[in-house]
Formats: C-alpha cells, sequence, structure tokens
C-alpha cells in the first residue's frame, strides 16, 4: 500500500473523508466507524466500513449521499487497492456537480490517484481543480488540503522550492490541532526544512508529527516520520540514529505493504550503514533492495556503495 505521499511517500496526507450530519443513523454510524478505522491506520477495516456505508446510501436511494459515500471508500480504496479503479465513477460525480462538497473530494481523491500512478502534471490539475472549490466553499482546512496535496505532487517533481511554499501556505491555513492529517502536514513541513539545510527545524517538525502519530495510534502512518528523520539524520551524519529510524520505518512499512516506503528504507539504511563504517551491514540492505526492486541490475549493490544514495533517489516521489 502507498499511503500518502511516501510516501510515501507518500507517500503520501491522510484520505479526506468528508463530514455528514443529516444522514439516517445506520450510514452515519458506518461512516463514523470507518472514519475511526481509518484515522488509526486500519484501512482495509476501514474500507469494508465504508463499503457498507455505500451499501445503505444505495439503499435509501439519495444521489446525493451516494456520490458522497462512494468518495469516502474511494479516497480509502486508492490506497490499499487499484487506485485507477474508482476512477471514471469519481470524473463523473465532479462533473455532474451535484453537491460542491463532494465535487471537491472527488478532485481532490483524483488527485491522489495520479500522484499513485506518478502522473503528476495530470495531478497536479486535479489538485488545483480541489483548492479552487475549496476556496468558493471557503473552508481553510480543505483549501490547506489541497496546498498540501499540491506540495506532494511538486515534491515528487522535484519542485523543492515550490513544494515548500505550498506546504508553507497549508500550515497557515491549517487550525492546530491532534489529527493525522495535521500529523502528516508538519512531517512534510519538516521534510522540506531538511531538504532546505535547515536541519534544528526539520527535526523539531518531524519529531512533533512523530509524536503526535503515536498519541494518536495511527501507525499506519508513522512509517512517514520515521523515513524522513532517516535521511534528516544522514544529512546530520548521525547515522546510528539514521539506522534506528531506518529500521523502525521498514518494519512499519512492511506492516501496511507500503512498497515505495519499503524501498526507500532500503535505500536509506544500506546508506546509513555505509557511512557508519559497517559496509557488509550495508551490503545486505542493498541487497535486498537489489532482489526485490531491480532483480535484472546485480551491479546495482556494488554502484550504491560508492556514491551518496540520498542524492540520488527523492523519497517523497
Amino acid at each position: 500500500m502507498n499511503v500518502v505521499s511516501f510516501p510515501t511517500a507518500t507517500p503520501v496526507e491522510a484520505p479526506a473523508v468528508l463530514r455528514t450530519g443529516d444522514a439516517p443513523d445506520s450510514y452515519e454510524m458506518l461512516r463514523e466507524q470507518g472514519l475511526e478505522a481509518l484515522h488509526a491506520g486500519r484501512f482495509e477495516e476501514a474500507y469494508s466500513l465504508f463499503d457498507q456505508a455505500l451499501d445503505r446510501a444505495r439503499e435509501l436511494g439519495d444521489p446525493s449521499l451516494v456520490d458522497l459515500a462512494f468518495c469516502n471508500r474511494a479516497a480509502v480504496s486508492i490506497e490499499i487497492h487499484d487506485p485507477l479503479e474508482p476512477l471514471t465513477e469519481l470524473r463523473s460525480i465532479l462533473v455532474a456537480r451535484r453537491d460542491l462538497e463532494t465535487s471537491r473530494l472527488a478532485a481532490y481523491n483524483i488527485a491522489r490517484i495520479y500522484e499513485r500512478t506518478k502522473q503528476y502534471k495530470k495531478g497536479l490539475f486535479y489538485a488545483r481543480t480541489a483548492r479552487d472549490l475549496s476556496e468558493l466553499l471557503d473552508r481553510p482546512e480543505w483549501i490547506a488540503s489541497s496546498h498540501n496535496r499540491i506540495g506532494n505532487l511538486l515534491l515528487a517533481e522535484s519542485y523543492f522550492a515550490e513544494a515548500c511554499e505550498e506546504y508553507d501556505l497549508a500550515l497557515s491555513l491549517f487550525e492546530p490541532s491532534e489529527s493525522v492529517r495535521h500529523a502528516i502536514l508538519l512531517e512534510n513541513v519538516g521534510y522540506c526544512r531538511v531538504v532546505q539545510g535547515r536541519l534544528d527545524e526539520g527535526f523539531q517538525l518531524l519529531y512533533q508529527a512523530l509524536r503526535m502519530l503515536r498519541r494518536l495510534g495511527a501507525r499506519g502512518f508513522q512509517a512517514y516520520p520515521h523515513l524522513s528523520l532517516a535521511y534528516a539524520h544522514i544529512e546530520a551524519g548521525r547515522y546510528r540514529d539514521a539506522l534506528r529510524h531506518g529500521t523502525r520505518a521498514l518494519a512499519l512499512a512492511h506492516r501496511v505493504n507500503d512498497t515505495d516506503s519499503i524501498k526507500y528504507s532500503l535505500f536509506l539504511l544500506g546508506e546509513a550503514a555505509n557511512l557508519s563504517g559497517a559496509p557488509e551491514e550495508a551490503r545486505d540492505y542493498l541487497l535486498q533492495l537489489q532482489r526485490d526492486y531491480y532483480p535484472d541490475s546485480p551491479e546495482i549493490v556494488d554502484f550504491l556503495l560508492v556514491v551518496e544514495i540520498r542524492q540520488l533517489i527523492n523519497i517523497k516521489a
């Protein structure tokens, strides 16, 4: 599973799910339970609950509620199933414009589909559409989320300065809260600070994000700050700390089958081990990377042992 922008990358923000106050109790109960599971990182459980909520919406026969329920389920489906599967229906919802809030969520989810499938320019179009609709609705938290998504897509294209501007905009609009979305935004900003060479600020934000996710019990999202911290500690020359966070990121990524985060964890663990004076440990990590991701390129291991790996990869792509 590739969650958020890592990942990721995405890596990599928590899927957006709209709240509704006038739906029948049975639908609302399923939606609330799905949201609770989602924020705890229990993605399969969240998908099942949102799928039941969609069935209930169809039974009720309200087209607007069906659209909303489909968007809620799609937000999770994109992460754990074929990301392209809900694309056609999401486009139809966006074009129909039965409800402006649901249309905004459809555009936001489409942007995430293109982020997951690495079609970043298409993703930027829909992320900006989501931003424009959020501005029409005058919802600062949704405007912030849209800037965060735009930042993710720019970062994946290695437009670091532009991405940092989007994240800063998102942070300026976001109401501070104990939430998965706030934690992931802090992690994004923290990573950008590290890339900008502002290590002290970066570490502060990354540890803040990690502590918040721990308090929330959101284990499914904790790989991302660990991965960014591994990168940051390598930049700071603290290789054993980088190994500790890289190992944790790898274990958490395996738990949710986040293949991009697994791959980037192995890259960074290989570099951290090599720089710490443990070349055999580094070779073990890189051999695993080569076997699982580059089976036709056995020469990559020796190459990676003599270069600065982090200069060759973008852990947010």
